[in-house]
């Protein structure tokens, strides 16, 4: 059997955010008190550090499907837009064996544009021909469930019917490295299984696939493998069914 081959190499990660927020109070917290703060200026903005990963390692494989589970703001987010090359390290180190691609919920489409234009300007910012295009948009609006709205502007979509495409756009590309940040989240049960076959294929494809889902059955049914983050730190790193039964009972 042939080695597993290295797609992403996280070597002691860690992502700072710099914030604008409010100093702490100080004193008592009576009028007299509020108004002495406010005639000092006490309550002005103040630049904090938000510590979202630390030190966090790890290699993912072709052929690997990684379930990212943690409570909200465990730093799920943070560390696929820091794989993706979207945020800075502030030190460690992310080594890719090509560019990632990330889907998000938030991932630009022109509203301006129909679903029709969305879908071709989309497909050939992935570096597919005019032919394969064509080829491949029948499918791609099928996938997406849009049907005759593929027509009108994106503005007109609802937000399921955004995502959908978005993720039937992503997907229509083998990706080596694909980061899907909960971007099944939104559509229905035809849509999920519709879109947990593809993820499979991208795997077979010797793909590397990155899902953060809410949904734990998700995980488990397209992932080999899930990382639990917590306060920006891995947890654990393994098998999926192994680590969301600890994840499940750790928030019992």
């Amino acid at each position: 059997m042939a080695d597993p081959v290295p797609t992403v190499i996280v070597d002691d990660l860690n992502v700072v955010y710099r914030v604008w927020g409010a100093a702490p109070r100080q004193g008592g917290n009576s009028p007299v008190d509020a108004l002495r703060r406010i005639a000092k200026r006490e309550s002005s903005p103040v630049r904090r550090e938000v510590h979202a990963i630390r030190g966090v390692s790890f290699t993912s494989y072709r052929g690997d499907a990684i379930g990212l589970v943690g409570r909200n703001g465990s730093g799920k987010s943070t560390l696929l837009r820091a794989i993706a090359g979207l945020l800075p390290a502030n030190s460690g180190t992310v080594y890719t064996d090509s560019q990632p691609s990330l889907l998000g919920v938030n991932a630009a489409l022109m509203q301006g544009l129909t679903g029709e234009r969305n879908i071709v300007l989309g497909c050939l910012a992935m570096g597919l021909t005019p032919a394969e295009v064509d080829a491949k948009f029948e499918s791609i609006v099928e996938f997406a469930g849009i049907g005759d709205f593929v027509s009108l502007p994106m503005s007109t979509y609802s937000s399921g019917m955004a995502a959908r495409l978005r993720f039937a756009i992503a997907s229509a590309v083998t990706h080596d490295v694909m980061l899907i940040d909960e971007a099944l989240a939104t559509g229905d049960a035809e849509f999920q299984r519709r879109s947990e076959e593809r993820i499979k294929e991208l795997r077979g494809e010797a793909g590397t696939v990155y899902l953060v889902s809410h949904s734990l059955g998700v995980v488990r049914q397209t992932c080999n493998r899930a990382i639990w983050l917590d306060a920006g730190r891995i947890v654990a790193d393994g098998e999926v069914h192994e680590v969301l039964d600890a994840y499940v009972a750790s928030v019992k």
